[in-house]
């Protein structure tokens, strides 16, 4: 494992969207940490308004910055509220990236999604896929934002000296994630239709799209550890890829889900939905040079997420 070249020890570290999936998995993973850890909801800082999201950096004064907030969402959030993901991901970027270098922030992280490469990228998906080829016109709107933010970083690094670095996860899940049928990512829309099912005797549950596409999960408290990790022993401009190196079929995680959730039934697949991206795996091999890999197995991962709906989601549905 690399020497420690930053230490978090002693810093005001700020989690900017700390009730998020995300932000939460990294408020657990700090408080192993000997910082300070500072927070701010919605309803305290709009972080897509500029002129409070410089006051608050005034006042607080933090010396680390995580940022994980960021407006997000599954296929149809993407297709349907298009202006409000680029709108919305892009303040928020320039705002906290400009007020942290006005306060002079020691480091600063933020947090893409695998979905800024091309539709068609290589596999796995390098780095310096980048900007190679089209994006996947579904969620082409935050993939957009995203990829600003990463540039931003980068040009703030080499204008202004900011010890600025980006990470790059692949797909997510575990406590906290959001369940809004309408709003949500594969993994927390299957545990949730899948325990529906269940629960009502149903003989089969929907599947959109075909099936086929591939995917790579990542439980989030791995991300977490990712990141501080990446704070402590990373510093250079081109960003890292976060994932496990492993991907499976939708059809064949949708198994997986109702082996976990205890669903005995089959499948239908709502083939005129769109698929998405056909295969979306990370290439990880600079992450894994640094010394870092991922812990949680993915059905263990998928145990302890259902275990998480089942105590905050499920019971009040």
């Amino acid at each position: 494992m690399k020497d420690v070249i930053f230490r978090l020890s002693g810093q005001r570290v700020f989690v900017a969207g700390h009730r998020g999936m995300v932000g939460a998995a990294l408020l657990r993973r700090l408080a192993a940490e000997d910082c300070e850890i500072l927070t701010a909801s919605h309803a305290e800082l709009d972080l897509r308004r500029q002129a409070d999201v410089e006051a608050w950096f005034a006042a607080q004064r933090p010396t680390v910055v995580f940022m994980a907030a960021a407006t997000v969402g599954g296929i149809v959030a993407n297709d349907t509220r298009p202006a409000e993901f680029i709108y919305d991901n892009l303040a928020i970027e320039t705002n906290l990236i400009e007020a942290a270098r006005r306060v002079g922030v020691a480091k600063l992280l933020y947090l893409g999604s695998s979905c800024i490469y091309p539709r068609l990228a290589p596999q796995p998906m390098r780095e310096d896929a980048l900007l190679t080829g089209p994006l996947e016109p579904t969620n082409q709107w935050y993939a957009i934002a995203k990829i600003a933010g990463l540039m931003m970083c980068a040009a703030y690094r080499r204008q202004y000296s900011c010890d600025y670095i980006a990470a790059m996860p692949t797909n997510l899940y575990g406590p906290g994630d959001n369940y809004d049928p309408l709003q949500s990512h594969v993994v927390a829309a299957l545990i949730a239709k899948t325990h529906r099912a269940k629960m009502r005797g149903a003989e089969a549950v929907e599947i959109w799209g075909s099936g086929s596409p591939r995917r790579e999960f990542l439980y989030v408290d791995d991300l977490a550890d990712a990141l501080v990790f990446l704070m402590e022993r990373y510093s250079a401009e081109p960003h890292v890829n976060i994932g496990t190196g492993q991907d499976i079929a939708i059809r064949d995680f949708a198994r997986l889900v109702a082996e976990v959730v205890g669903f005995r039934g089959g499948f239908t697949y709502a083939a005129e939905r769109p698929d998405g991206t056909p295969r979306k795996l990370l290439d990880i091999s600079r992450m894994n040079a640094l010394g870092w890999t991922a812990r949680t197995p993915l059905r263990e991962g998928l145990t302890r997420s259902y275990a998480w709906f089942q105590e905050n989601v499920a019971r009040d549905a």
